[in-house]
């Protein structure tokens, strides 16, 4: 049969292709798609053409499709309805059929709404954010960035007995989420200090400073935000030393040490799945955009925004 994908095919352009789809093998299953969510720090930087030439391979995800820079099939955030009906969450690009093996397709709990359960890769990368992180009870923590990894994070950490947890951003109208993710709001210059605590998730090197500056006495710093081929400048000759700061690097490709072997990928999105049960994720989900208009519509999606969902016709 016939299927559609989105490719990028140079810095800032994509296209919908026509792709031959052979039949399943016996190892795999058959997907239909309902939804997919535009994962916008790695898409972006994919779709912009900063992948560094020495990451290809490691920034290869788990079923694109292409090679790094141009062109490339990317995703890994789509829900969609196998032959027998059953919901799965997949690691797939944007395609509206696709085969996927049997053991990536993790079923969808009954009540988890479609849209919502787009959200599951973002989820499973602020667990390990959060296993990385190995927040302490009564700590005071930060999380310097609040788009969709950031404020799940955030939440997570929130749920730490006696955690302080506050959220930075320079846009003010991202304190109601914060707030309504259990955290208090602050602008960079308003940002507390003596964090035990700080996770940056702003991919800014600003970002990374306020993180930085806000950090207590050997307090650890997790860098989750990932820069590409930017190189961004740190004041390490400030109090860095004197504070004996911890600066660890967080990337979901690789488990945390304390649970790595422990989950299997396929435990970690059904425990990403059942987290996403509260409604309050419904507030990390954009604009709604029907697969048709997807290469037009890509560059304004990556300039801004929350999760955005792609729809595909049933």
């Amino acid at each position: 049969m016939k299927t559609r994908a989105f490719w990028t095919i140079a810095p800032g352009v994509g296209e919908l292709r026509d792709e031959a789809l052979p039949a399943p093998l016996p190892d795999e299953t058959r997907i239909h798609a309902l939804a997919s969510g535009i994962s916008r720090g790695t898409e972006a930087t994919i779709f912009a053409g900063h992948v560094p030439s020495s990451q290809f391979d490691t920034m290869r995800a788990p079923l694109m499709a292409g090679d790094f820079p141009f062109p490339v099939k990317y995703g890994y955030a789509l829900v969609g309805r196998t032959d027998v009906g059953t919901r799965v969450f997949v690691l797939h690009p944007h395609q509206a059929v696709c085969n996927a093996p049997a053991a990536m397709c993790i079923p969808l709990p009954a009540a988890l709404p479609t849209h919502r359960a787009v959200l599951a890769a973002n989820m499973e990368t602020a667990l390990n954010i959060a296993w990385d992180a190995a927040p302490l009870a009564g700590e005071r923590m930060m999380v310097v960035g609040a788009g969709v990894v950031g404020l799940l994070t955030a939440w997570l950490l929130a749920r730490t007995p006696g955690a302080d947890v506050a959220v930075i951003d320079i846009d003010p109208a991202r304190r109601s989420l914060a707030e309504a993710f259990g955290c208090r709001f602050a602008p960079p210059d308003a940002a507390p200090a003596d964090r035990e605590l700080v996770v940056h998730t702003s991919s800014t090197e600003a970002g990374l400073r306020t993180a930085l500056a806000a950090a207590a006495f050997e307090a650890r710093i997790i860098e989750a935000s990932w820069f590409g081929d930017r190189a961004p400048a740190l004041p390490l000759g400030e109090a860095f030393h004197a504070r004996r700061l911890r600066l660890i690097a967080s990337q979901v490709g690789a488990v945390s040490p304390a649970m790595r072997g422990r989950r299997s990928h396929g435990e970690r999105l059904a425990m990403a799945l059942d987290l996403l049960a509260d409604p309050v994720f419904d507030r990390l989900l954009d604009t709604v955009v029907p697969f048709a208009d997807l290469p037009r519509r890509m560059p304004g999606l990556l300039a801004g925004g929350l999760c955005h969902i792609v729809t595909y016709e049933e």
